[in-house]
């Protein structure tokens, strides 16, 4: 895949992320009081050129220089999750060669320096999300860093989804998400529903993280079983006003229940999706 496709892909899969009508998060129906849909627009479109050149950085660069470039444009942090997620898959997918991208992307992982782990800090920082939390070690308000991205991701994994991901070689991805975004448009969604298929999908067997972090397992798992019930109730193809209802349920006004992780998860998924397909996925068939 050339280095125009790499950027072209990163942006898409963020468009059509916040674009499907996922339960609790923004939309082209939804803002959030401190951010809007077109924020998120702005975002997607920001860091092409950065993923255009993933093949040439380490993964801790393509962080920072995505989160800068989106922080020219949005104030607010609309996009750090899926900056991480994304920055391996498209240093594996520039990579090149007949290897799966799921077996690049694991060896990557591997290769993971102290310096990428200084400069993602670095865009963290930057980014200033919420509901971060602080930790004895691996804390990310620590200047000095002694541990690689691989090292401070594994201390992260129980706490935080997208670095799981990078303890299991994506493991998500490759095995829940892409799967089922595959299975709902054989079934004849169209992309859109397709999107919002596997959303549910992922959230119904890995409890979103952010929402753990926010109000607590308890409160995630129990919105991880309500996703469970609307996908046995028929999901997008028969259970509409289930999902409005779980997304109405989902919409508290502190954003408390916003399963971000589960869209960023998502956004990771879109880029595999588009990698494999080698982006003649839409107007093709799928």
């Amino acid at each position: 895949m050339d280095n125009t496709d790499l950027g072209l892909a990163a942006q898409m899969a963020c468009l059509l992320e916040v674009t499907a009508p996922k339960p609790g998060n923004v939309n082209r129906d939804h803002d959030f009081n401190d951010t809007c849909f077109e924020d998120f627009v702005i975002s997607a479109s920001a860091i092409g050129p950065v993923f255009k050149d993933s093949d040439k950085f380490l993964v801790g660069e393509i962080i920072l220089k995505a989160v800068r470039a989106t922080r020219r444009f949005v104030q607010t942090n609309t996009n750090l999750g899926i900056i991480i997620m994304l920055a391996p898959l498209a240093k594996a997918a520039g990579m090149g060669g007949d290897k799966s991208l799921q077996t690049r992307v694991k060896q990557v992982l591997k290769e993971l320096t102290i310096d990428d782990a200084r400069l993602a800090y670095e865009a963290i920082r930057l980014a200033n999300p919420g509901g971060m939390g602080q930790t004895d070690k691996g804390d990310i308000d620590e200047q000095e860093v002694d541990m690689t991205l691989a090292q401070a991701m594994f201390l992260a994994r129980d706490r935080d989804a997208l670095a799981r991901e990078y303890v299991t070689g994506y493991a998500i991805t490759f095995d829940l998400g892409l799967p089922a975004l595959k299975i709902a448009l054989a079934k004849k969604a169209n992309f859109s529903q397709a999107i919002v298929q596997a959303f549910l999908f992922i959230l119904s067997k890995v409890p979103d993280t952010l929402i753990a972090r926010k109000s607590g397992w308890e409160q995630a798992k129990i919105i991880s079983s309500m996703a469970g019930q609307v996908l046995e109730n028929g999901g997008v193809f028969t259970n509409k006003e289930g999902i409005q209802k779980f997304d109405n349920y989902l919409r508290d006004p502190g954003h408390r229940l916003n399963p971000g992780t589960t869209a960023d998860l998502v956004a990771g998924v879109l880029f595999a999706y588009m990698i494999e397909k080698k982006l003649s996925f839409f107007f093709k068939g799928h």
